[in-house]
């Protein structure tokens, strides 16, 4: 009845008024504290490996999206300081990615792209495509337009 659903993807960017480094720290660096602050979604977030946010990092997180409760475990797929940080579901597939990329002129900013990615819909969530298409893009606005805020807030 339902064939194979396309790919889900969104993705949103805008301007940092920081430099990149600032902003690659809060983002990377500073996860396990952050992200429940620009993700409000997040209500549990563990760290599953020792040490600092780089390749091969492990963590669980519980989310609550629009009522609905899921728990995963992702890993950090791609590490490239000031440049790019991704995050893979190990448990259940997904990617999210911040690409960042200096600006100098007039005063340093960031350009930071959020995508977000679900490779397919699991059967019972292919009726609900075109809405999930809209939330998701929505999560995606919403994040960059988090970032931005308390990044640029902190002195």
């Amino acid at each position: 009845m339902f064939g194979s659903s396309q790919p889900v993807k969104a993705k949103a960017s805008t301007v940092i008024n920081k430099p990149v480094d600032e902003v690659f720290h809060f983002i990377s660096d500073e996860f396990f504290n952050n992200y429940p602050k620009w993700s409000p979604e997040v209500v549990e977030l563990k760290p599953l490996s020792e040490g600092p946010v780089r390749l091969g990092t492990l963590a669980r997180q519980v989310r609550v999206d629009h009522g609905h409760r899921s728990e995963s475990t992702f890993r950090v797929t791609d590490y490239q300081p000031n440049k790019r940080i991704c995050f893979s579901g190990v448990s259940s597939p997904y990617r999210v990615i911040y690409d960042l990329e200096q600006n100098s002129a007039p005063s340093p900013s960031t350009q930071i792209a959020f995508t977000f990615e679900l490779p397919e819909l699991e059967l019972f969530m292919r009726p609900f495509e075109k809405l999930i298409r809209v939330a998701v893009q929505e999560g995606a606005e919403q994040t960059v337009k988090n970032l931005k805020g308390l990044i640029e807030s902190r002195s």
